[in-house]
This record gives structure tokens, C-alpha cells and sequence, in this order.
């Protein structure tokens, strides 16, 4: 797994690149799609690789759960057992046992559980989840980490990123490596000194990649951007470098300005089951009766299938009947605005645009 970092913006930070991976080549700055249970909700693999997706992310703790990953392994691996050919990362299931609340239960030793699903017992260690993972065969895992909650205190920041190290070491020394690459994960919260600490920590065990956790639950966006000035120059400039679960349109553009490679969210599919679909002039919400005899496509400027074949009109009527076709059309093209975008500001790297690209995104989404 290495990065090579082709160009960079004017001011040194936004850079594009190419990640070299068992099943391909990644032009950076990329967007990865979610594919929670081993499927991107609605869209096919042959859908996803049209729209121009090039790696897709699954969710550990979800495929851990259900089908097991003992039976994806027997399946040949996750690329095999959903018939994707492209690369695949895989989180940790930090964020979900996190998420859990009162259901788990955090000691030195790991987490403690109860299945969402059935309320069975668990127990997810260090040394544990790097066997689920490289049972499951992903080109990229993840460490298991804590994803301290928003807000907290300084003190159990500083507990938490100190205990996300020492798994870090446990995960390592727990995982075979072969073909596929091990990221670390910086936490810390919303503490300057305790990110710029916690990427020291992590960046010494010498880690292929780096994943930046713990930011988009519930801090406002300026004081994610401001953990991300304090953490980013403090990892190698020749690894690749991964903002988790953040996908708005907006958070991506300034997310790479800050010298990030690597983003994922559920947002685009989640937001498109609800009929609220991304354009280059912001959002709409193609259910609403405005778009009842509105015979355009979802973005005129669009090259998805979705704007290729289908009118706001036929789509508002397939979302207020109940249509699957509605949600996998939307879906569709979210997935495609978000990939195309990131064509996009690749290439304003490379020519040299990225500030003016950056400047015009924001003057005609947000009218600044």
C-alpha cells in the first residue's frame, strides 16, 4: 500500500495522488461509498463502478454480526463474496460499538457488548477485531480505536487517545500484514494538544496509512477544520491520510485543503432515500411538489445515468409512490455528484485551479 503524492496546491497542502492497492490504482483525493452489510443500499457493483466509485468501505462490526466473517472467508473474502472487483476498506467497528450507549461497556481489554440485533454478549478486542478482518480480506483495515463522544472532558480525551495508542500497538503486533495494509487512527477530540500527541504516538509505530477519527459526532464544522489544521501536518507526507465518516460536499472541499487523501459517509445514500439530492447549486429536495411538473434532470450539468434518462418530475412520482427505482436513482446520482467532485478538484490540483475551484464551489452553494 503506498501513496504517490503527483502534485500539490499552490499553499502546499491539497494534494493529489495515487494510491496503489491489490485491486487497483486510486486517483486521490477519493470518496469512498458505503457499503455497510457488504452492499451499497440500492446500487449495484456494476452501478457503482459506472458512477466511477473506485474502493467502497465496509462496516466490521455489521458484517461481524451478520452473515460472520467466518463465512465470508469460506465465501473466498469480501471482493468475492459481493462481487466487487474494486478495493475495499474496512473500519475498525469502533465508531459502531461507540455508538452502542448504555449496550457496551469499555475496559483495557477491550469492549464489551450486546448484539443490536439479538442482544447477544461480545466482546471486541484489539486482537480480535484484526482476526475478523483479515478473515473479511479487505485491501485496507483499520485499528480498533475509542471514538471518544462529543462533548467530553480534556481528562477522558486524553484516557481515551492514550488507550487508542496502546490498542494500536495490540493491533499490530496482532496482524499478519501480507496484502493488506493496517491504518492507524488519530483521536484526541476537539484538544489540539492532545491530537498533535496522539499523531505523534501513532505515526511512531509506523503505520502504512492514517485514519483521522473522533471528528463529524457533533462538533460544529470550524472545530473540525480546526482539529484537522492541528493533526494533519503532523503525519508523513508520503502515507495516505483518511478523515472518517465525513462526506458533505462542503467538509470534503475543505478536508483536501487541508491535506487530506481519503473520505467516506453513508450521507449521499442516506439523504437520497429521503428524496434530497446534491446539485451544483446546492441541495433540493426533489419530493417536493415545486418539482411535480419540473421535466429537467436532477443537475443539468450531470453525466450520471440518472440525469441521462430520467426528469425531477418522474423521479418526485416514483419517491411519492413508493418506488424502489425512486431511492436507486437518487442514490445513484449523489453517489456520482460526490465521486464526480472529486474528479473534479483532482484535477484543479493538478492545473493549478484548486483555490479558484474552492473559492467558486463556495460562492455557488453557500452564496459567500
Amino acid at each position: 500500500m503506498t501513496l504517490e503524492v503527483i502534485k500539490r496546491s499552490a499553499d502546499g497542502r491539497a494534494r493529489a495522488g495515487v494510491l496503489h492497492t491489490p485491486h487497483g490504482r486510486l486517483p486521490t483525493p477519493v470518496f469512498m461509498p458505503v457499503g455497510t452489510q457488504a452492499s451499497v443500499k440500492t446500487v449495484s457493483p456494476d452501478e457503482l463502478e459506472a458512477l466511477g466509485a473506485r474502493i467502497i468501505l465496509g462496516n466490521t462490526y455489521h458484517l461481524y454480526l451478520r452473515p460472520g466473517h467466518d463465512l465470508i472467508e469460506r465465501a473466498g473474502g469480501l471482493h468475492r463474496f459481493m462481487s466487487w472487483g474494486g478495493a475495499i476498506l474496512t473500519d475498525s467497528g469502533g465508531y459502531q460499538v461507540f455508538s452502542l450507549g448504555p449496550l457496551r461497556k469499555i475496559t483495557e481489554r477491550g469492549v464489551e457488548f450486546r448484539s443490536h440485533i439479538d442482544g447477544s454478549k461480545h466482546l471486541f478486542t484489539p486482537e480480535r477485531v484484526m482476526e475478523i478482518q483479515m478473515a473479511i480480506g479487505a485491501d485496507i483495515a483499520m485499528c480498533f480505536d475509542e471514538c471518544a463522544p462529543y462533548p467530553c472532558d480534556h481528562d477522558y480525551a486524553a484516557k481515551s487517545a492514550a488507550m487508542t495508542a496502546r490498542w494500536a500497538e495490540r493491533c499490530l503486533e496482532a496482524h499478519d500484514g501480507g496484502r493488506q495494509a493496517l491504518f492507524g487512527i488519530v483521536q484526541g477530540s476537539v484538544y489540539a494538544d492532545l491530537r498533535r500527541k496522539s499523531a505523534a504516538d501513532i505515526v511512531s509505530l509506523g503505520f502504512p496509512g492514517f485514519g483521522i477519527g473522533g471528528l463529524s459526532v457533533g462538533e460544529p464544522k470550524d472545530v473540525m477544520y480546526a482539529m484537522l489544521d492541528e493533526t494533519v501536518p503532523c503525519l508523513p507526507e508520503d502515507r495516505p491520510r483518511y478523515l472518517m465518516g465525513v462526506g458533505s460536499p462542503d467538509a470534503l472541499l475543505e478536508g483536501v485543503a487541508r491535506g487530506v487523501d481519503m473520505f467516506d459517509c453513508v450521507l449521499p445514500t442516506r439523504i437520497a432515500r429521503n428524496g434530497t439530492v446534491f446539485t451544483r447549486e446546492g441541495r433540493i429536495i426533489v419530493r417536493d411538489a415545486a418539482y411535480a411538473e419540473d421535466f429537467r434532470p436532477l443537475d443539468p450539468g450531470c453525466d450520471c445515468f440518472t440525469c441521462r434518462h430520467f426528469t425531477r418530475a418522474y423521479i418526485r412520482h416514483l419517491l411519492k409512490a413508493g418506488e424502489v427505482l425512486g431511492i436507486r436513482l437518487t442514490s445513484i446520482h449523489n453517489l456520482r455528484h460526490l465521486v464526480r467532485m472529486m474528479e473534479e478538484i483532482r484535477e484543479s490540483i493538478i492545473d493549478g485551479s484548486f483555490d479558484e475551484y474552492r473559492k467558486e464551489t463556495w460562492r455557488v452553494w453557500y452564496n459567500n
